[in-house]
């Protein structure tokens, strides 16, 4: 078993490599609606139209699971993005790996993502299904499309995170 993987604070440069991260309530905004709403950006680019690709819209309900896991499989989507926006969550955890054919496990990254952050994965990121710490309720952009895009990888070990 290897050791534990250390859980880091989520920051756009940490995860440039994998990723947007998606301040939802920092950074500049602008009055809208005759001055009862603020407007603020997400910047973010989403790739969702390759090979007969449309965008998506779901809701993702998650159980709280425990942070160590263990953490089995990375998957990826090779022809698209896909964006976490939290609706109603706490605390959750983005595992995220590079690697063309596998993950490569000595890029595997574990960031703790806070309940007003979202995130981007780049087209081809590999990284574990949603892992919510509390149960949560969030919004998902994602790319579908008239075949599957989501290929599974068994991990030969287990990932274990660590705070």
């Amino acid at each position: 078993m290897h050791p534990a993987l250390r859980l880091r604070p989520l920051d756009a440069h940490a995860f440039a490599a994998y990723g947007e991260v998606l301040d939802l309530a920092e950074g500049p905004a602008r009055a809208i609606n005759e001055g009862t709403t603020q407007r603020h950006e997400l910047p973010s680019t989403l790739e969702l139209t390759r090979h007969g690709g449309s965008p998506a819209l779901a809701s993702f309900r998650a159980q709280a699971q425990p942070l160590e896991g263990p953490w089995k499989v990375l998957e990826r989507h090779l022809w698209g993005s896909q964006t976490f926006i939290p609706l109603q969550a706490g605390r959750w955890v983005v595992l995220v790996a590079r690697g063309h054919t596998h993950p490569d496990l000595g890029s595997l990254a574990a960031f703790a993502v806070g309940a007003q952050q979202g995130v981007t994965l780049h087209a081809g990121t590999w990284h574990h299904p949603l892992i919510a710490l509390d149960p949560g309720l969030f919004l998902v952009v994602e790319r579908k499309g008239p075949a599957v895009d989501c290929e599974v990888v068994q991990l030969e070990v287990p990932v274990r995170l660590a705070p």
